[in-house]
């Protein structure tokens, strides 16, 4: 897991956090178009965004997709620091009900479907947690050919 505290002038701003993906995720799956023995494979190369906030007291026209951006382009060079590998996608789920995922959207992350609200945990179908909406990022061009293991490494999108 990495955790990025953002600072403006020494004083927080912002914090984003990111660790490994989650297992099964329908929409996630489908955008890639993967079996599982692929999945399997090459799941390490998928990083979930768990937390991001922006401070509430903090107002500076869009921060939080900037900030996005910013990491998007980071990622990956603090990620081989510490794993020795490159992610090729992230994923974050956004909580539909409170929040519209505009600052995701904004920093050109693509919606992809909605999760079943049932959790990581449910092993009986019982789908009590709320739905969350599915985006997801490309840090390379070829995210999709290699997650299935059909491409090899290209030109990040993030220059």
């Amino acid at each position: 897991q990495i955790k990025y505290l953002v600072r403006v002038r020494g004083e927080p701003v912002a914090c984003l956090s990111f660790g490994g993906a989650a297992w099964k995720v329908e929409p996630r799956d489908r955008w890639i178009g993967w079996v599982p023995d692929q999945r399997q494979r090459n799941l390490r190369h998928v990083v979930n965004n768990t937390r991001y906030l922006v401070l509430p007291w903090v107002r500076v026209k869009n921060l939080a997709s900037r900030l996005l951006a910013l990491a998007a382009r980071r990622l990956p060079e603090d990620w081989h620091d510490l794993y020795g590998y490159r992610p090729w996608l992230i994923e974050t789920f956004v909580h539909s009900e409170r929040h519209s995922g505009t600052c995701y959207r904004a920093a050109n992350w693509i919606l992809v479907g909605e999760t079943k609200g049932r959790g990581r945990m449910d092993r009986y179908g019982a789908a009590t947690l709320p739905k969350k909406a599915v985006f997801l990022y490309p840090l390379v061009r070829s995210a999709k050919d290699l997650l299935t293991g059909s491409g090899s490494p290209s030109t990040p999108v993030c220059p």
